[in-house]
C-alpha cells in the first residue's frame, strides 16, 4: 500500500462535526496512514518545517483534508504550505522532494454540493502540482455540512452520515490511483 499523508487544515477539530468524522473514518480505513492535525500542532507555535517536510518525503500520497473558509483553504493550511513548501525543497533547481507524488484535495462546504464549480476555487492547487512536479489527484468534495445545522438533531445526523460517505468515497479515490 501507498504512504498515505493526510494534512488536517481545520482551524479549530474540537468545533468540527463533518471534518472530525471524516479524519476518525481515515484514522481506522487507512490505519497505515498518517495523519497530521495542524490545529493541534502549529495555531498559536511556528510550524516545524524540517518535520512536515520529512512527512511530505515519507508520503507517496498526500491528502489535503479542509473545510472551505470563505471560497478558500483555511488560512493555518495555506500557512502550512507558504512555510513547508520551500525553493530548494519542492521546487527550483534542487527542490525535486515533491516530483512524483500525488495531492488530493478533500473537502467540505457548508453551501450545498452543486450551488457552484468548488473546484474551480482551486485553481491554484494544479498549479501549485504543476510547479513542484507533483500529479493532481483530484477532489473528494461534500455540501451541506454548515456549523448552522448543528441545533438540529436530525441535521447532525444528516452531516454526520454525509462525512461518513465522504471517507468513504475519499478511501475508494485514493485506492484507485
Amino acid at each position: 500500500m501507498k504512504n498515505i499523508l493526510i494534512v488536517s487544515g481545520h482551524t479549530d477539530m474540537d468545533d468540527s462535526v463533518a471534518n472530525k468524522t471524516i479524519l476518525n473514518a481515515l484514522a481506522e480505513k487507512l490505519p497505515q496512514s498518517r495523519i497530521v492535525y495542524l490545529d493541534r500542532l502549529y495555531t498559536h507555535k511556528p510550524i516545524d518545517v524540517a518535520t512536515e517536510q520529512a512527512n511530505l518525503e515519507w508520503a507517496d500520497t498526500i491528502v489535503l483534508q479542509f473545510p472551505v473558509f470563505w471560497f478558500s483553504m483555511p488560512s493555518l493550511l495555506h500557512r502550512w504550505m507558504e512555510e513547508v513548501f520551500l525553493h530548494g525543497f519542492s521546487h527550483g533547481s534542487t527542490g525535486d522532494k515533491l516530483r512524483g507524488k500525488t495531492l488530493v484535495l478533500s473537502y467540505t462546504t457548508g453551501a450545498p454540493a452543486d450551488c457552484m464549480n468548488w473546484d474551480d476555487f482551486f485553481g491554484f492547487i494544479r498549479g501549485a502540482c504543476q510547479f513542484t512536479g507533483m500529479n493532481y489527484g483530484g477532489t473528494v468534495h461534500t455540501g451541506s455540512v454548515s456549523y448552522n445545522m448543528r441545533q438540529d438533531s436530525g441535521m447532525m445526523e444528516a452531516i454526520t452520515q454525509s462525512a461518513q460517505q465522504h471517507a468513504e468515497r475519499l478511501v475508494a479515490h485514493l485506492n484507485a490511483l
